[in-house]
This record gives C-alpha cells, sequence and structure tokens, in this order.
C-alpha cells in the first residue's frame, strides 16, 4: 500500500492543528495552513522539494504578516469600560458629608459609600465631586 505525499501533508496539517488546539498557539495554525498548501502542491503533482518550499513559504508568510496584526490586536484596551471600570472618573453629587473617613454620594443613580482621595479635604450635600477609583463599595472621590 503505497500512500500518496498529499495524505501525508494532510496528516501533517492535521497533527499540527492538535497542539494548536490544546495551547492555543496561533503558530501552529500557521504551521498547519502550510502543511495544506504542501498537500495542494503535491496533489498537482510537483516534487518534494517544490512541497516543502511551498510550506515553508506560506507558513513563514502568515507568521510574518498574521502574528503581528494579532499582537496589535491583543494588546489594545477594549472601547467599551464595564462594571467598576465604567464609574471612574464620573461626576457624583454629595449627599452626606464626605471626608477621609466616610461619607455618601448618588453615583449613576445609586446611593454609594465614598472617601475623599484626599484626608484632609472635605465635601458638602450638593457638591458635584469626581470618582477616582472604586475600592471595595467605596468611591474615593476628589
Amino acid at each position: 500500500m503505497d500512500i500518496d505525499a498529499w495524505v501525508w501533508w494532510l496528516i501533517a496539517a492535521v497533527g499540527l492543528g492538535i497542539p494548536l488546539v490544546l495551547t492555543a498557539m496561533p503558530e501552529f495554525g500557521m504551521l498547519s495552513a502550510g502543511a495544506v498548501a504542501g498537500a495542494v502542491t503535491a496533489a498537482l503533482g510537483f516534487g518534494i522539494v517544490t512541497q516543502v518550499v511551498v510550506f515553508a513559504a506560506v507558513s513563514v508568510a502568515l507568521i510574518a504578516v498574521v502574528r503581528p496584526i494579532a499582537a496589535r490586536h491583543s494588546s489594545q484596551r477594549p472601547g467599551l469600560a464595564t462594571g467598576v471600570d465604567a464609574l471612574r472618573g464620573r461626576q457624583a453629587t454629595v449627599l452626606e458629608r464626605v471626608d477621609g473617613s466616610g461619607g455618601r454620594i448618588k453615583l449613576a443613580g445609586e446611593i454609594w459609600s465614598a472617601r475623599a482621595l484626599d484626608a484632609d479635604q472635605t465635601f458638602e450635600p450638593g457638591q458635584q465631586v469626581d470618582v477616582v477609583e472604586i475600592d471595595g463599595a467605596t468611591a474615593v472621590v476628589m
């Protein structure tokens, strides 16, 4: 039983796809795509040297082009802030006097416990304050 070269390339493509799924390393997917290109080259009747050159060229080209694009997209922060992150930088209204030890504010329609960022600073009811951060269930304001 003689197995054609293109079948071996497809076996290699599947073999390279398994670590892609297990490790989530996209480079294995690019090598797998290169192996598929090698299988197509073999099915078209080209020799082993051409098959290996096509495999290498497609794999290197995919890694050179796709990897920097993926790295650029993974390093960007999402444009939409949710949860506690969405409350930072918002304005709130003081309901009960806020100082370094505590107080109450109305933030995004809800009543929050709050404390001043600077322990010496105090805010009286009715004043507008900016939320600097959320520390547990307490808004830190200034």
